[in-house]
């Protein structure tokens, strides 16, 4: 098997069978919540063969990258997009940027926005709903802590439940932080959170205009006739028209092509004027 397709096929098979049941022990154990002793030992048995079995795939792909005359930091990077999905490698960065976006919130810090750029929040129609999604989270957590009797089950909902609290507080950061970018040239970046990312170059701008829209759909919306929605609590109001089809990607990882898209801005007239005044 040497480190070939099977041996991938088997490390991502034992991966997706063997992490799950990982992430629910240690749920379990940081919770205070300790299981027999035989299932601990079981489970830490299966995970070091798992592991033994991943060290050894990634060794060979490492080797065989080397091989074929990569550096030692390209060889690594091919190792992990070899073994490890794309949608796992997207989600986990997802994650971990928007929790890194919580520290940048407290500092009122911006994200790759530059002086003489013009940064375009997008977050209105979304704060109430998300404060309240808090809100609700917090007052589920609090309510489970009176009702459940059993002190176990308590301590892992109630770890659960506080890292979700994290999860929206650190979705919300990473909107504030990351704002769409207008740079001096002309071009633009347009964002949402650590979800989306799309740089549009000045010369694929056709035309840009404010057009308030209220369309149905989910966050990133992209129809037959390639108009693309980037949708910011059930509306958009700006529409860029490009001249040519722009390749975007989709948070866990699928390319598609827009030659429309619609996306919010709480101000759209000024980003619409900076883009059509470029320095």
């Amino acid at each position: 098997m040497k480190g070939g397709p099977r041996g991938v096929r088997a490390a991502r098979g034992a991966a997706v069978a063997v992490l799950p049941g990982e992430l629910v022990l240690t749920v379990c154990l940081v919770a205070g919540a300790r299981p027999p002793g035989w299932v601990l030992a079981g489970a830490e048995a299966l995970v070091l063969a798992v592991l033994l079995l991943e060290a050894w795939v990634l060794r060979s792909l490492y080797i065989a990258a080397r091989a074929r005359g990569a550096d030692r930091r390209a060889a690594r990077q091919a190792t992990v997009r070899a073994v490890v999905p794309v949608t796992v490698r997207r989600l986990v960065l997802h994650e971990l940027r928007a929790l890194a976006s919580v520290g940048r919130w407290v500092r009122r810090g911006r994200h790759g926005v530059r002086p003489g750029d013009l940064s375009a929040a997008y977050t209105g129609p979304q704060t109430a709903m998300m404060y309240g999604l808090l809100f609700v989270s917090v007052i589920e957590t609090v309510g489970l802590a009176f009702l459940i009797p059993w002190p176990a089950v308590h301590r892992v909902l109630l770890v659960l439940d506080l890292y979700g609290v994290v999860l929206v507080l650190a979705l919300h950061a990473a909107c504030v932080t990351r704002p769409h970018v207008v740079r001096p040239d002309g071009s633009l970046r347009i964002r949402y959170g650590a979800l989306f990312d799309l740089a549009v170059p000045p010369d694929a701008i056709a035309s840009v205009r404010v057009d308030r829209r209220y369309p149905e759909g989910r966050l990133i919306t992209l129809s037959e006739d390639g108009v693309l929605d980037l949708i910011v609590g059930s509306q958009t109001s700006v529409t860029l028209q490009l001249n040519r089809p722009l390749p975007f990607t989709r948070p866990l990882g699928r390319t598609e092509e827009a030659h429309t898209i619609r996306f919010h801005a709480d101000d759209p007239r000024a980003l619409v004027s900076a883009l059509r005044q470029p320095a």
